[in-house]
């Protein structure tokens, strides 16, 4: 089959972003990194960054070198696997690992840089610190659509089979990356969380509530640590997680649209299908770049300013790739291009909707956090109360946003044929729109990924500047930047879980097409429907699979499988929090131990064993992280042994539904305590060191680990047991208990 020329812009696109990247990152490098003070402390983060981030891939290496090995058996040795799937699981993570490495790597030489920018303007820190982070945005999106690049041209040529057939196999195929990206961004995210919230939580209990120390003072052994951990879980972390939900997306509908059109016979259309998702994202990251260039403020900017501005590049994009979508699909000739072009744009839209309800809930600028700090006036009970309040009542707009928006893409991709709705193709048409609804949502991501990276840069610029001791000018600035960064890491964790609850439904779908050729691969050629009928697998519809497996909701297998991925949600996020309450309780005694213990700290006339902090957080996570992570895995394949298809499909809606709703109000509550605290230290309801600060110390400090530890892995989870579930479809069909 040979590769239309069209397909060549998606390669291009990707270098193009490699290249800006690079760009952007060699301009930082020119700028000034300031004193000899300020150099010194970057080089402490920078070190023990980098020190975490080795000692985390050594662990990781071990398990994708097992998962492979155990791959291979399932591929070569009992023929019920794909035998492609090894190289593609293995490529998925180091392309994954590979884009949260140079994310933090470049965010490590940022910090210093904004402070250091800071000291001239506010616009000019926010723009090293936003270009900065556009490097991680665009180095995520140019490594995905490079990885799905090189496999879509080497299973072209490779992949022996022909006509409709042949897409099938080589999209199903390409799918499977996505389970080595998915389990590398778990190990990341959790990992990285727990890093950063174990120095956090200590660092905050003990110095600022204990001894009244400021934030970032450099009297505070776990201060180093707590900078490290901003880079390794906000950066590294979140890179490695948005790349696999950029990569499931494109990779889910391009398999969605090759399955759609196979039964039709017309290759030709079947083939304009699959690489409309590649040419959407290619022709976004593009148009995202631009974006990235309209950034800029003005000096004494407010936080509703700062936020307009970074708006501005966002919504500029947004509005371009809008516009771009409808010429797209109609130059590809889509059947109903119109209508896709509309579920394009609603995923485009849920995705500002979940942004700017996410800003409203978190953002001090608004009533909800207002009303968090005001409650700290009566002590550290009514913030979290309050906190919880608001993180629960926060669900209701993403919720219905992505249920709005899951409707109208079917419906536009099917035409709004109401009378034919359920019928096999306006079925593989409308889940097809849903999955390029998906795509619409992370088109953006070059740009709406540089708004998150963003966050940590600019923390640890106030972290830098606070420990240099530069003037109250500059702290304002990078406090201001810090704020601001806060709310759009929250909305940026919002995007990522509204983005993660769509392409998990694209990826259910994904799953079916996995059991048809995992039959295949056992032998099964045709399945026999409860009332008697007969259908070749290679021409059976997701329908026929649905009657053949008995997926509905009176089959208990069903049912069970529901309840175990709603446990999962809690059961992950329980073992999360308790991980970092752990590793935080070692940071705390230590952090007392060396105030106890090293003479002279509090007075400034000694130095905090820094090293120490950062070896307790690396050792922590390490070991914490495991089996959080492993569990994601096991459950799958466990629920497929014991109760086959129809178990493994419940598991997956279950999962969805309750990881989706708990990790939004994960994500806010964090948020809102966390600018809650901001609020405060800016002067109001008392100022820093007042009772009311104190209080919500306390709040953010709960709030912690649910904003940036178990909350924004919950997206991860989703995605991971579904992928893990396509990759090992083959086990499943092949032997299951019921």
């Amino acid at each position: 089959m040979n590769i239309p020329s069209i397909f060549w812009l998606v390669p291009a696109a990707s270098v193009v972003a490699l290249g800006f990247a690079y760009a952007f990152y060699r301009k930082m490098k020119r700028q000034s990194e300031g004193t000899e003070r300020m150099r010194e402390i970057a080089g402490h983060v920078r070190a023990g960054a980098m020190a975490y981030l080795r000692q985390q891939y050594k662990v990781v290496t071990v398990v994708f070198v097992v998962l492979a090995l155990f791959f291979a058996y399932l591929a070569y040795v009992a023929g019920v696997q794909n035998p492609w799937v090894p190289f593609a699981f293995l490529t998925g993570g180091f392309f994954s690992g590979l884009a949260g490495f140079f994310g933090m790597k470049t965010a490590t030489y940022a910090s210093a840089r904004t402070a250091h920018a800071a000291q001239q303007s506010l616009d000019r820190g926010l723009r090293v610190a936003f270009r900065s982070g556009a490097v991680m945005g665009l180095v995520v999106v140019g490594l995905g659509l490079l990885d799905i690049s090189l496999w879509y041209i080497v299973l072209n040529c490779f992949v022996d089979a022909s006509g409709a057939q042949k897409l099938v196999i080589i999209t199903t195929t390409m799918l499977t990356f996505g389970m080595g990206a998915s389990t590398q961004a778990l190990f990341a995210r959790v990992g990285g969380g727990i890093y950063t919230k174990a120095a956090d939580v200590g660092a905050d209990l003990v110095g600022k509530v204990e001894a009244g120390i400021p934030e970032d003072d450099p009297r505070n052994p776990a201060t180093i640590a707590d900078n490290v951990g901003d880079n390794v879980g906000d950066v590294a972390g979140m890179g490695a997680d948005l790349y696999e939900s950029y990569c499931g997306s494109v990779l889910a509908t391009a398999a969605l649209g090759a399955a759609a059109f196979a039964a039709t016979g017309d290759v030709e259309m079947q083939t304009r299908a699959v690489l409309a998702p590649m040419l959407i994202a290619a022709v976004g990251i593009l148009l995202s770049i631009i974006g990235i260039f309209l950034v800029r403020t003005k000096e004494g900017a407010t936080m509703r300013q700062l936020l307009r501005a970074l708006g501005v590049g966002v919504n500029v994009s947004s509005v371009l790739i809008a516009a771009a979508t409808f010429i797209i699909l109609y130059l590809l000739d889509i059947q109903n291009w119109l209508g896709l072009s509309f579920s394009v744009i609603t995923g485009l839209a849920a995705g500002i909707i979940i942004g700017q309800a996410t800003e409203y809930y978190t953002s001090h600028t608004y009533r909800p956090t207002q009303k968090i700090a005001r409650s700290g006036q009566t002590g550290p009970a009514t913030v979290i109360i309050s906190g919880i309040g608001v993180g629960m009542i926060s669900t209701a707009v993403p919720v219905i946003t992505i249920g709005v928006a899951i409707i109208l893409a079917y419906l536009c991709a099917t035409g709004f044929d109401m009378a034919h709705l359920m019928s096999a193709h306006n079925l593989s048409l409308g889940l097809y729109g849903i999955g390029i609804a998906a795509v619409g949502m992370l088109s953006t991501l070059g740009i709406t990924l540089a708004t998150d990276a963003y966050g940590p840069i600019a923390d640890n610029a106030g972290g830098n500047a606070e420990m240099s001791k530069l003037g109250p000018e500059v702290r304002r600035r990078t406090d201001a930047l810090d704020a601001l960064g806060n709310t759009t890491a929250a909305t940026g964790k919002g995007f990522a879980i509204g983005s993660a609850a769509l392409t998990a439904l694209a990826l259910l779908a994904s799953y079916i097409e996995e059991i048809k050729i995992g039959l295949l691969h056992i032998g099964q050629t045709a399945i026999t429907l409860p009332d008697g009928a007969e259908r070749l697998v290679q021409e059976a519809s997701i329908v026929d699979f649905m009657e053949f497996y008995q997926i509905n909701l009176m089959n208990p297998l069903v049912l069970v499988g529901v309840f175990i991925g709603a446990m999962m949600s809690f059961l992950f996020c329980g073992l999360t929090m308790n991980a970092v309450g752990r590793a935080a309780e070692s940071m705390v005694e230590e952090v007392r131990r060396q105030f106890r213990e090293i003479k002279g700290i509090l007075t400034g006339e000694a130095t905090p064993d820094y090293a120490r902090c950062v070896a307790i957080s690396t050792r922590g996570a390490q070991r914490e992280m495991l089996l959080p992570s492993l569990l994601a895995i096991v459950v799958p394949v466990a629920v497929g042994l014991l109760f086959g298809v129809a178990g493994v499909m419940g598991l997956l809606v279950g999962g969805l539904s309750s990881g989706f709703v708990l990790a939004v109000f994960m994500a806010n509550s964090g948020g809102a305590w966390d600018n809650a605290k901001k609020l405060i230290e800016e002067g109001n309801f008392g100022g820093k060191g007042s009772e009311c600060h104190k209080a919500t110390v306390v709040g953010d400090t709960v709030g912690d680990p649910f904003k940036d530890t178990s909350g924004p892995s919950l997206n991860i989870l989703i995605k991971l047991m579904s992928m893990v579930s396509i990759v090992m479809a083959g086990l499943t069909v092949a032997w299951h208990l019921f």
